[in-house]
């Protein structure tokens, strides 16, 4: 976030009392009821007074207001679980992630905590009386100091892994390539032409680019598209049907019209925790939809050229050929590497597109049709798509007998605490 340090809510907590955590816990209904009107508050009054913020938000979620509602929502969990975090270590890790990728430090939590405090009295007015807002802020210092030490050890990971950084850091465009009607890839390379680290399949870049329409920098996550190498970075991005002045889509935008080969970027170092388990030999089953096939790219590449004993199983859905995107690498790995098996699902069928070769199912995608192939023994299941989606599949899955813990979902948050 920002650079500024500002002295309040944040400051370091020895820890809560049973008191305060009581007090706490029992705002979670309240929070339940008025956590949107007071994170609204929260963003309007933080980005007033740090309009440097600007730039690190996501402007899109903000006009949209799925940031001011993620963030109500983690408010809110974090009350209803304040005498039992563990339950929210998955939020806390995808968060740290986040903030990992985009440079967020300690002396930023001050920052919010301040702003955050200060939303939470203007809204509930008397209702916040003052052991309120004392146990609010032991809290908040308790959950900042939670994600310090989890940032603090996953930049430690970053600077210390050949080829790692942390912050921003140069790059140019390569190559870009259309793959699809709607996506297009986009190949990086380190201005400085150093080495770069190896990641995980399933993790994510942020880039940071500049938006003359909007005058402000954004940062966005994307998911890396292809397995690891020392030389490059490979994004692969869907064009949302955007304008600028209409901003969920801008940065998609801005990548597809204006950036070219030559031109450069601003990167952060690979970071996220939904990545393939390569210490099991266990069968994996990749399911996407749309441009979630992104990440499931870089775990197949990373299954067929180091894990050629894995049974792999490749599920995509996708509207038409039109939108089908890296059809041919898909059919190729497929085709040469026995172990691995496909099954692609087109809602519309186009006058070109061929059965076992552009598609293998008409319709939406229905596990049921392919029940005896993705129901393997021991398998890992891997989703990535719109939530919809996802929700769907994970449904579906758990009522075939699919255990919860052996299915693993994308989730890219757009709160951040």
């Amino acid at each position: 976030m920002g650079s500024t340090a500002e002295s309040g809510a944040a400051r370091s907590s020895p820890g809560l009392s049973p008191e305060q955590i009581a007090i706490v816990k029992s705002t979670a209904p309240v929070l339940a009821e008025h956590g949107l009107t007071i994170t609204t508050h929260f963003y309007k009054s933080l980005l007033s007074a740090c309009p440097h913020l600007k730039n690190v938000f996501n402007n899109g979620h903000q006009a949209t207001g799925t940031q001011q509602a993620a963030l109500a929502h983690a408010v809110w969990a974090y009350a209803a679980n304040i005498d039992n975090l563990g339950a929210l270590g998955p939020a806390v890790s995808r968060i740290s992630h986040k903030h990992a990728s985009m440079a967020v430090a300690p002396e930023h939590y001050p920052i919010v905590g301040k702003y955050l405090l200060e939303s939470i009295k203007a809204v509930l007015g008397d209702a916040a009386t003052q052991p309120i807002l004392d146990a609010w802020e032991a809290a908040y210092g308790q959950l900042a100091e939670v994600f310090i030490s989890t940032e603090k050890n996953l930049y430690k990971s970053m600077t210390e892994a050949k080829g790692g950084w942390t912050g921003w850091r140069k790059f140019k465009v390569a190559r870009k390539v259309p793959e699809s009607d709607e996506i297009t890839s986009f190949y990086f390379e380190p201005i400085d032409g150093k080495a770069l680290p190896t990641y995980e399949p399933g993790q994510y870049i942020s880039i940071r680019l500049y938006i003359p329409e909007l005058g402000l920098y954004q940062p966005r996550q994307y998911s890396l598209s292809q397995s690891a190498n020392e030389s490059q970075f490979r994004i692969s991005v869907k064009r949302e049907g955007a304008t600028y002045d209409k901003p969920a889509g801008c940065v998609s935008n801005f990548l597809h019209r204006e950036l070219s080969e030559g031109d450069e970027v601003e990167l952060s170092n690979p970071r996220g925790d939904f990545t393939l388990d390569v210490t099991t030999d266990k069968p994996v089953v990749l399911i996407s939809g749309g441009v979630g096939i992104t990440p499931m790219l870089a775990m197949l590449g990373q299954l067929t050229e180091n894990a050629k004993q894995r049974k792999v199983l490749f599920v995509h859905a996708t509207r038409s050929g039109k939108v089908h995107a890296m059809k041919d690498y898909v059919n190729e790995t497929h085709s040469q590497n026995p172990q691995v098996g496909k099954a692609v699902f087109y809602e519309n069928i186009g006058e070109h597109d061929v059965r076992e070769i552009d598609y293998d199912y008409e319709g939406r995608l229905d596990l049921e049709k392919i029940r005896d192939r993705v129901l393997l023994p021991d398998a890992d299941y891997y989703l990535c798509g719109p939530s919809g989606f996802m929700q769907a599949q994970q449904k579906k899955l758990e009522s075939m007998g699919v255990a919860k813990e052996r299915i693993h979902s994308e989730v890219f948050n757009a709160g951040n605490l």
